[in-house]
């Protein structure tokens, strides 16, 4: 168990924590590390530390991103859920809520396993997030549709997984490296938006994340 802190005070977006520097989520699962993070303890709770180095949402809200949608009580459709480690702080955030971790490598989806196994709000599923038709058996809906899969048409990934399971509202990490290696970061961004936008979908915020995260932006969705 990390030290005593004093200075930590909640941010405007419920359920993450501050000390001015660093961010954290309340640990449901306490005692338990999901990639060596920092535990501290404020107030008779057990806060995990959030590093944005190792978490694009964490770096999103460390350079200024407002448009967070968790709450208590979001169910979180979470594409490319890797080994679980954004997961893990918006299973966190969403700790009356669900979060249902979509991943498509085996090798990933062994170590999210565990990860989900020690939080019962988590729930593993071993699928393409270009099919949602596949996983719908275990989805009945979604209030967020958070994506983070690195490969061509995100921004097509992330309106069919909207419009399949009626989320209102979708967060979209978008590598333009995995769009097309010749353009421009920006002009990937820019097209992704154009591409939304053309489909009626209204974009609330883009933050790019090179300070941690090299040709990424942070797209916050609305399905109008």
């Amino acid at each position: 168990m990390g030290a005593q802190e004093k200075d930590i005070r909640e941010l405007e977006v419920r359920g993450v924590y501050t000390d001015g520097e660093r961010l954290y989520t309340r640990n449901s699962a306490p005692g338990d590390r999901v990639y060596g993070e920092r535990l501290v303890n404020w107030d008779d709770i057990e806060l995990r530390e959030w590093v944005p180095h190792r978490s694009k949402l964490a770096a999103y809200l460390r350079l200024g991103g407002e448009r967070f949608p968790f709450h208590e009580g979001s169910r979180v459709l979470y594409l490319g859920a890797a080994s679980g480690t954004t997961a893990s702080h918006v299973a966190d955030v969403c700790s009356q809520g669900r979060v249902y971790c979509v991943e498509f490598s085996q090798r990933s989806f062994r170590e999210l396993v565990p990860v989900c196994e020690a939080r019962k709000n988590m729930v593993p599923i071993l699928g393409d997030a270009t099919k949602p038709t596949e996983y719908k058996f275990i989805v009945d809906r979604a209030d967020i549709v958070y994506q983070d899969v690195a490969q061509k048409n995100q921004a097509s990934i992330l309106m069919k997984n909207m419009q399949e399971f009626s989320a209102p509202s979708g967060m979209l990490a978008i590598k333009a490296r995995s769009e097309d290696v010749t353009l421009d970061p920006r002009k990937v961004f820019e097209r992704a938006r154009s591409e939304l936008s053309s489909r009626g979908f209204k974009v609330l915020e883009v933050v790019e994340l090179e300070r941690f995260e090299k040709d990424h932006a942070m797209m916050v969705v609305e399905r109008t």
